[in-house]
């Protein structure tokens, strides 16, 4: 419970500065569209990197990320499947599949995992999953919806190729593949740029709060609302189903899985939705209530199941 409590704890911090920052206007009219652009184009890809390029590829067939990755995806094809007959366009049910199902497993996932479970390691595969597979093909997606001129079947297949984050996350994982070490004087500036992203997105996301009003009003209310109820609620059950039911896990090993899969949405799905200008009112109110919701939630997993 003091890992849950502390890991928010950190994250409302740079949060709250972001919002001072943004009503007292320290960084000017465009703070908030320089710290997204230096977060998508910059810090991530060499945090990406830097976390992949020494990670442990085996872990991604670990039986405990197939719980993961088989939550991941029903919740995010359920706010598809109601995004496509709501009509809400490929755009916001893009971000809003994000945010139902892409849990915060870096800066509040690893103190909890540390706090909670004991071990920093057990959020692993859940960020190569996620930065393997999850968000290449997201992306990927955001970028061949960009309005503009068609695009060449070329310009399709190498999209995820001319995007920063996934060229970071494939980099990364190419010298993980080959047990290459990179060299210190190239690796240490890259972990110091790297080491920029969480303060940068998270002071974004706390400067876009202000001027904002009470989260899930307006037309995007259903989107929101439902996105949130999926990454709190139905993410955790699903896992918690699949585990124990499914793959015969318990004590720990099934402790694990719900807990990953109760984190809420992560702070760089605003950066996403900010960086290609589209569903960034879901992003950002979705990722606030999951934020506020996932708090009791987590409590609840450790207690009962803990």
């Amino acid at each position: 419970m003091q890992g849950v409590l502390t890991g928010f704890a950190v994250i409302a911090v740079v949060i709250g500065t972001g919002y001072v920052l943004g009503r007292r206007g320290h960084l000017g009219e465009d703070g908030r569209t320089v710290l997204t652009r230096l977060a998508f184009n910059v810090a991530t890809p060499a945090l990406l990197f830097t976390t992949l390029a020494g990670a442990d590829l085996s872990v991604i067939f670990s039986q405990r990320l197939l719980v993961t990755a088989a939550a991941t995806l029903s919740a995010a094809a359920l706010f598809i499947t109601v995004g496509l007959l709501r009509g809400w366009g490929t755009g916001p049910i893009t971000i809003g599949a994000l945010c139902s199902s892409y849990v915060n497993a870096g800066n509040l996932g690893i103190p909890i995992a540390v706090y909670v479970l004991g071990d920093a390691s057990l959020v692993a595969p859940v960020l190569l999953f996620q930065q393997i597979a999850v968000t290449p093909l997201a992306l990927t997606v955001l970028d061949l919806s960009r309005p503009g001129a068609p695009r060449s079947l070329w310009q399709r297949l190498t999209s995820p190729l001319r995007n920063p984050m996934a060229v970071g996350s494939l980099s990364g994982v190419a010298v993980a593949a080959t047990g290459w070490s990179v060299p210190s004087p190239a690796l240490e500036p890259l972990t110091l740029i790297g080491n920029m992203s969480v303060p940068a997105v998270l002071l974004a996301f706390g400067i876009s709060l202000r001027g904002s009003g009470m989260p899930a009003r307006g037309e995007n209310r259903p989107a929101i609302v439902l996105s949130a109820a999926l990454k709190t609620t139905a993410q955790p059950v699903i896992a918690w189903a699949l585990g124990a039911g499914v793959f015969h896990l318990h004590g720990a090993a099934l402790l694990d899985v719900v807990v990953i899969s109760a984190l809420p949405a992560a702070q760089n799905l605003y950066t996403y939705a900010s960086q290609y200008r589209v569903a960034e009112q879901i992003a950002r109110e979705s990722i606030l209530l999951s934020t506020a919701v996932s708090v009791p939630v987590l409590i609840a997993v450790a207690a009962v199941l803990g």
